[in-house]
């Protein structure tokens, strides 16, 4: 054999010794489960493999959970803002328009009063009725009153 490796053999006894004199393997190698792979080291030797293995696909897949849960809660996060947004842009408008509607109407209907008040400031007033039944707003007059008003002018 060759200095280099006897070299290795030596490195690697001084790992095995390491290895076997930890607390944690001692206590593995007397269980049930450890004196079994002892006595099959086909068993343990797959059992290693498939551990080594799979270790990949799991750090990959456990990647992709924390990923995947991040960019959801940002998404959601994002998702509400945008929402909430969007309403309060829909609720500034829907109270501009109404605030805009009172006052067309509020116009339309001082244009209407004015208009209506200043019609009937015109209206010709019967000299019969009494100021206090102009100011109840009694327009009802009898026939006879007229022809009474009439008499009285006509005499005079």
């Amino acid at each position: 054999m060759s200095k280099e490796v006897k070299e290795l053999q030596k490195r690697w006894h001084v790992v095995m010794d390491t290895v076997h004199s930890n607390s944690h393997v001692v206590a593995f190698m007397n269980s049930r489960v450890g004196q079994y792979l002892d006595d099959h080291p086909f068993a343990a030797l797959s059992l290693l493999v498939f551990i080594a293995a799979s270790a990949i696909p799991i750090a990959f897949f456990l990647v992709f959970v924390v990923t995947t849960t991040v960019l959801a809660c940002i998404g959601v996060i994002v998702m509400e803002g945008f929402v909430i947004s969007l309403g309060g842009v829909t609720l500034l408008c829907i109270l501009g328009g109404l605030g805009m509607l009172s006052l067309v109407v509020s116009g339309v209907l001082s244009v209407c009063y004015l208009s209506l008040t200043t019609l009937l400031s015109y209206w010709p007033i019967q000299e019969g009725l009494s100021k206090k039944e102009i100011a109840n707003g009694s327009s009802f007059v009898s026939s006879n009153l007229c022809d009474e008003d009439a008499e009285a002018t006509n005499k005079e």
